[in-house]
C-alpha cells in the first residue's frame, strides 16, 4: 500500500513539475525585440531587374543591390555618420535617397547610379524639408518634389533631374497651398487650400488653366483625393462629407460634385486605397475594425491576393512594391505575434520566394495574443483598444503597463508591436486605449475628442484602467503607465491627477507644455495651427485650460517615480524647459530619471541607445512594479 502511495506521489510530482516548465516563458533579449532589422525596406526596380534593401554597415543603414539574374548582391552605399532615411527608384535605374543629418539639422537628397554603384550630392537643405510626389515614366530622369527651401513655411513644387541636379520651380506656394496632387504624368492638376479652418479642393485642366475652387469644406469634413479615373476629368478621393465614416468616391473635378460611392463601410472609416498607376485601376480598400480588414475592387488583384494568402498561412499579406510590368511584387507578411518577413512573388512560374525576416529572432510562437476589447466609458460611449496578456498566466490580477498611443488624433492598431511584446514577455498585460478622438472610427467619435484633452480622452483611459481593476484583469496596485509624444502628455497627466493608480510613469519625448508646443511649432507646422486651436485648445482664448492640463506647471502634484527619456535634436522639444521641469521634480524630491541623447531626434535611432533605454525601462519597472502599500 505504502509502496503505490510511493508511486502515486512521485508521478504527481512529476506532472507537476513538467507543467511548472511548460508554464516558464523564455526571457527574451532586450536585444532581440529592439536591434535594426538584419534586411527590411525592399524595393524592386521599375525594370524588374534588381531588388534593393536597407542593412546595417556600421550601425548605420545602408543601401544594398541584388541582381535577380545573377542573383549577386553589393553594398551601394557605405555611410558610417548618418543611416539612409529613405529612398525609392526612377525609371531610369537611379535611386534617390536621403539622409537626415541631425547635428546641424540639415537634409541632404543624393542619387545613386545602379549600373555604376556610383553616388552624387544632389541637394543640401538646411532646416528644410523635402518630399518626393511623383516620378514620371514619359521623363524618367525627372522627378516632382515638394520642399520649403525658398519659404520655410511653405512648401513649393520643383522639377529635379536626378541625373543633372538641375532644379527648377514648377509651381510655387502662394501662401496657402498645403497639399499637391499630381496625376500620372507628374502634372499637377489639384491642390488642397487652406486658410487653417477651412479647406478647399482646387483643380485646372492643365498646366496653362488656373486654379478654380471645386470643393469648400470645414476642416472636419475631409476630402483626400487618390488618383483621376482616366474618364472625363473626374478623380477618386476619400471622403467624409455628408456622411459619419469616411467612403471612397468619384468625384467630378469640373463640378466637385460626387458622382458615385465606389466603396463604404458602415463599421469604419476606410483609411487606405491601393491604386495601380501603371493600369490606372483600384485595386482594394482597407480599413480596421478590431483587426485589419481588405475588400478587393478588382478581380485580377483578389486573386492574387487569394494566391499569396495560400502560399503564406495564419499571416496578413500585403503587396508593398512591384515592378512596371506588375510581373514581380514585393510582398511583407506579419501578424500581431510575427515582425514580419519580406518575399518576392513572379507571376511566370508562380514562384514565391522568401527575401528575408525582418527580425529572425523573435519566434511567434513565444509572444502573446493582442486581443481586442472594448468597454464603456462613464459618459457610456463605446471605447475600443487592446489587451495583451503574457503567456502562461491567466487573465486575472495581472501587472498591467497602459500605453496610449502617441498622436492625439492617432490609433492603435492590431498588429506587431515590439514595445508591447517585449512588455509581455517580461509579464505585464499591456493596455492600449483607443479614445475619442482617435483615427478610424468615424466622424463624431473623431470629433467627441475636440477640446478634451485633459478632459474626457484621459477620462476614458482612466474609465479603461477602471474597467480592468472591475474585471479583475488588474492588479490594483501594480499598475504602469508608458508613453510617447502625446502618450508622454498621458502618463504624465495620469501620475499628476490620479496619483492613486500609477506606480510609475515612463515617458519618451513627452508634451509637458502646450504653450510652448503651439508656440515652438516647426514653420512647416504653421498652416495648421488654427486647425489645432479649434481641435486642442486656443493659447489665448483657452489659455486657462491649456494651463490646467499642461504637467510643466503641476510638479506639485507628481509624486511617482518617472524615467524621461529625450532626443537633444527634436525639433518638437523644448529641451531648457524640460530641463528645468525635471529641476523642479527633484527640488520636490520625486524619484525622478533623465536620460537626454544628443544626435537624437524624437525617435532613438542609433542602437545602442534604444538597448540602453529599453534595459533601463525593463529594470525602471521591475523595481517599481511591487505592491503599492
Amino acid at each position: 500500500m505504502q509502496g503505490r502511495l510511493r508511486s502515486f506521489l512521485f508521478i504527481a510530482f512529476i506532472l507537476v513539475f513538467c507543467a511548472c516548465k511548460q508554464n516558464q516563458v523564455r526571457q527574451i533579449p532586450v536585444s532581440d525585440f529592439f536591434k535594426t532589422p538584419e534586411k527590411s525596406f525592399f524595393k524592386i526596380s521599375p525594370d524588374g531587374k534588381y531588388i534593393s534593401y536597407l542593412r546595417p554597415y556600421k550601425d548605420k543603414q545602408n543601401i544594398y543591390i541584388r541582381s535577380l539574374a545573377t542573383g549577386a548582391e553589393q553594398m551601394a552605399t557605405n555611410f558610417t555618420d548618418y543611416s539612409v532615411r529613405d529612398y525609392s527608384w526612377t525609371f531610369n535605374n537611379q535611386i534617390v535617397f536621403t539622409q537626415d543629418i541631425i547635428a546641424v539639422d540639415e537634409f541632404r537628397i543624393y542619387t545613386l547610379d545602379v549600373a555604376t554603384l556610383k553616388v552624387k550630392s544632389l541637394v543640401n537643405l538646411e532646416k528644410a524639408r523635402i518630399r518626393i510626389l511623383n516620378r514620371n515614366r514619359m521623363q524618367p530622369d525627372v522627378i516632382t518634389v515638394a520642399m520649403n527651401k525658398r519659404d520655410p513655411v511653405n512648401f513649393d513644387v520643383y522639377r529635379l533631374n536626378v541625373k543633372t541636379g538641375e532644379l527648377k520651380p514648377y509651381l510655387l506656394n502662394p501662401g496657402n497651398i498645403t497639399k499637391w496632387y499630381p496625376d500620372a504624368n507628374g502634372n499637377i492638376r489639384l491642390v488642397k487650400v487652406s486658410d487653417g479652418v477651412n479647406e478647399s479642393i482646387l483643380y485646372r485642366a492643365n498646366d496653362k488653366a488656373p486654379f478654380k475652387s471645386i470643393i469648400k469644406n470645414n476642416f472636419n469634413d475631409r476630402v483626400e483625393p487618390i488618383a483621376f479615373t482616366g474618364v472625363k476629368n473626374d478623380f477618386y478621393a476619400l471622403s467624409n462629407v455628408n456622411r459619419d465614416k469616411t467612403a471612397l468616391i468619384e468625384i467630378n473635378a469640373e463640378t466637385g460634385k460626387e458622382a458615385k460611392v465606389v466603396y463604404a463601410s458602415d463599421k469604419a472609416d476606410i483609411l487606405g486605397v491601393d491604386y495601380s498607376k501603371g493600369k490606372h485601376r483600384l485595386e482594394l480598400v482597407g480599413w480596421e475594425e478590431a483587426k485589419p480588414q481588405k475588400h478587393f475592387l478588382d478581380n485580377d488583384i483578389a486573386k492574387l491576393y487569394k494566391n499569396l494568402s495560400g502560399k503564406i498561412k495564419g499571416n496578413a499579406v500585403d503587396i508593398v512594391d512591384r515592378d512596371s510590368a506588375e510581373n514581380k511584387f514585393i510582398i511583407v507578411s506579419s501578424t500581431d505575434k510575427n515582425p514580419g518577413s519580406y518575399y518576392l512573388y513572379e507571376r511566370g512560374g508562380d514562384k514565391l520566394t522568401k527575401l528575408a525576416d525582418i527580425n529572425p529572432e523573435i519566434k511567434p510562437e513565444e509572444l502573446c495574443d493582442m486581443q481586442p476589447i472594448s468597454f464603456k466609458a462613464s459618459d457610456g460611449m463605446t471605447i475600443n483598444g487592446y489587451l495583451t496578456i503574457p503567456q502562461g498566466k491567466e487573465r486575472r490580477n495581472l501587472p498591467v503597463v497602459v500605453m496610449p498611443h502617441d498622436g492625439i488624433w492617432g490609433r492603435n492598431s492590431w498588429d506587431y508591436d515590439a514595445e508591447v511584446q517585449f512588455l509581455a514577455n517580461r509579464g505585464y498585460a499591456v493596455f492600449q486605449v483607443n479614445f475619442r478622438g482617435s483615427a478610424g472610427y468615424g466622424k463624431a467619435f473623431r470629433m467627441a475628442g475636440f477640446k478634451q484633452v485633459g478632459g474626457k480622452i484621459q477620462q476614458d483611459i482612466t474609465d479603461g484602467v477602471k474597467w480592468l481593476i472591475a474585471n479583475k484583469i488588474a492588479n490594483p496596485k501594480k499598475i504602469a503607465i508608458f508613453g510617447g509624444g502625446f502618450g508622454g502628455f498621458s502618463a504624465l497627466y495620469g501620475v499628476s491627477f490620479h496619483p492613486e493608480m500609477y506606480n510609475c510613469a515612463i515617458v519618451k519625448y513627452g508634451l509637458i507644455n502646450f504653450f510652448t508646443y503651439l508656440k515652438d511649432a516647426p514653420p512647416f507646422f504653421k498652416p495648421y495651427l488654427k486647425m489645432t486651436y479649434e481641435m486642442v485648445g486656443n493659447p489665448e482664448t483657452d489659455a486657462d485650460h491649456l494651463r490646467a492640463i499642461s504637467p510643466v506647471f503641476h510638479t506639485d502634484k507628481i509624486k511617482s517615480p518617472l524615467l524621461i527619456f529625450q532626443g537633444a535634436k527634436d525639433p518638437r522639444a523644448n529641451i531648457s524647459e524640460l530641463n528645468q521641469f525635471v529641476r523642479e521634480l527633484n527640488k520636490r524630491n520625486v524619484p525622478v530619471i533623465y536620460r537626454l541623447k544628443e544626435n537624437e531626434r524624437a525617435y532613438f535611432k542609433s542602437e545602442h541607445n534604444r538597448m540602453e533605454m529599453y534595459a533601463e525601462i525593463e529594470t525602471f519597472l521591475s523595481n517599481n512594479m511591487q505592491v503599492k502599500p
